[in-house]
C-alpha cells in the first residue's frame, strides 16, 4: 500500500475543466495524473461563460468544499529535504479560476492533502512547511477573495504546535477551516494526546474537514493491489468511517461538543450501513463505548458529510439518515469526478430551501462567509 507521499505523488499534476452535458450533469476533464484517473477530453477552448446557478429564478451562491492545492511558497523550505518532491502537482492559476466558472461554483475552499508532513519529526521543519503552505494560500485567496477561502493545515505529528498553527491560520490569516487526514502516522486522532488540537478548534468554532489517503493505517500492504484503485475507491471512504467511528466510540466527540468535523466522499460508510453501528454499544458487550448518544446524534449535529456520493438514491439516503442541514456541496476538484450541482438541483426529494443549503447555504454557516 503506498504511503502518504506516494499517494501524493500519484495524483500530482491533475487539473482539471469542466463541460456541462446535454443531461445537465458538469464532469470534470482532468489531464491523465497516475492515480487522479483518466483525463476526458480537452476543456473547450475561447472565453469560458461562468455558469450561475438559481433555484427557480433565484440565484443562489455555490460552495465546494472539497477542493485541494499546493502553493509553490512551500518548495524553497522543502529543496534539500527528502521531501522535496511533494510540493507542486495542483496549481493554483488562471485555469483553475476557468474550471469554477464552467462548473458554477462561486466560492471554492481549498485544502492541502495527501498528509505527507505529518512524518516530519523534525519540529522546526514541520513548522515551518505549514507556515509556507497556510502563507501560500491566504496569498492567493487575498487575490481572489470573492471567489476563494482555504483551510489550514497543521503539523498534527505535534499536536500543541498544531493547536498554535490552527489559530494562527484562523486568526492572522483569514482561514476559515482546517484541513486534516484521518490518522496521524497510524496513530488514532482520538487519542489523548490530540486533544489540544481538538479544544483549539472547538473554541475557535472552525470547522475540521477530513480527508482520507487510501487507509493505509488499517489495511495491510497490497491488499487493495489490482484493477480498479481500490486504495482510493474503497480505501478512502473507509479511512473516513474509521476515524468517525474512532471519535464516536471513544467520546472524542462529548469531550468536545463543539467540535464540528465534515467528512470527505459522503462521510464514508458511516451514513450507508449506520443501523449496525447503533446498535453496536447495546448488543456488543465487549464494545466498550465511551459515547454518551447514538451515532445518529452525532451524525445530524457534528459530524457532515460532502456530496460526494455520486447518484441520486446515494445522495436522498445521505440526506434521510444526516439531515439536510449536515450536507455540503464538494467536488473533489481538480481531480476528474463528477461535478454533481445538477445532482443536487434535480432531486425530487429535496426542498428549494433544502437544495440552497446543501449548495451553499450550510457553508455560508458553517464558514462564517458572508451571504
Amino acid at each position: 500500500m503506498p504511503n502518504r507521499r506516494d499517494f501524493v505523488r500519484t495524483v500530482a499534476g491533475a487539473t482539471a475543466g469542466a463541460l456541462v452535458g446535454s443531461a445537465g450533469l458538469a464532469v470534470a476533464q482532468g489531464r491523465q495524473g497516475g492515480r487522479g484517473g483518466r483525463g476526458g477530453a480537452a476543456a473547450p477552448t475561447g472565453p469560458v461563460v461562468r455558469r450561475q446557478v438559481s433555484i427557480n429564478g433565484k440565484r443562489i451562491k455555490v460552495i465546494d468544499i472539497h477542493a485541494h492545492a499546493t502553493v509553490p511558497e512551500v518548495d524553497p523550505v522543502l529543496k534539500g529535504t527528502p521531501y522535496e518532491r511533494q510540493g507542486g502537482g495542483r496549481a493554483l492559476d488562471q485555469e483553475r479560476i476557468d474550471a469554477i466558472d464552467r462548473q458554477g461554483i462561486d466560492l471554492q475552499v481549498l485544502s492541502i492533502n495527501g498528509f505527507w508532513w505529518y512524518e516530519v519529526m523534525d519540529r522546526d521543519l514541520a513548522a515551518r512547511i505549514v507556515k509556507a503552505q497556510n502563507e501560500g494560500l491566504a496569498k492567493f485567496v487575498a487575490t481572489h477573495p470573492d471567489r476563494f477561502a482555504a483551510m489550514a493545515s497543521t503539523s498534527l505529528q505535534f499536536p500543541d504546535l498544531a493547536a498554535q498553527q490552527l489559530e494562527d491560520g484562523v486568526k492572522r490569516l483569514g482561514l476559515r477551516a482546517a484541513a486534516i487526514g484521518g490518522h496521524v502516522n497510524g496513530e488514532d486522532l482520538s487519542n489523548p494526546k490530540y486533544d489540544p488540537f481538538w479544544a483549539k478548534a472547538a473554541e475557535l468554532g472552525v470547522m475540521v474537514f477530513m480527508h482520507p489517503g487510501g487507509a493505509d493505517n488499517i489495511i495491510k500492504e497490497g491488499a487493495l493491489r489490482g484493477r480498479g484503485d481500490l486504495g482510493n475507491i474503497i480505501g478512502n471512504p473507509l479511512e473516513t468511517t474509521y476515524l468517525l467511528e474512532r471519535m464516536i466510540y471513544d467520546g472524542t466527540f462529548d469531550k468536545f461538543p463543539g467540535l464540528k468535523i465534515g467528512a470527505a466522499h459522503a462521510g464514508g460508510y458511516l451514513p450507508s450501513y449506520l443501523g449496525r453501528s447503533e446498535v453496536a454499544c447495546v448488543v456488543r458487550a465487549n464494545a466498550m463505548c465511551a459515547n454518551k448518544k447514538k451515532p445518529s446524534e452525532y451524525l445530524k449535529s457534528q459530524i457532515f458529510a460532502d456530496t460526494m456520493i455520486l447518484s441520486d438514491e446515494g445522495l436522498r439516503h445521505l440526506v434521510a439518515e444526516m439531515g439536510p442541514g449536515q450536507i455540503v456541496y464538494g467536488t473533489d476538484n481538480p481531480l476528474n469526478w463528477p461535478v454533481t450541482i445538477d445532482l443536487v438541483l434535480n432531486a425530487k426529494f429535496l426542498s428549494d430551501a433544502e437544495k440552497e443549503a446543501i449548495l451553499g447555504g450550510n457553508l455560508l454557516r458553517l464558514l462564517k462567509i458572508g451571504s
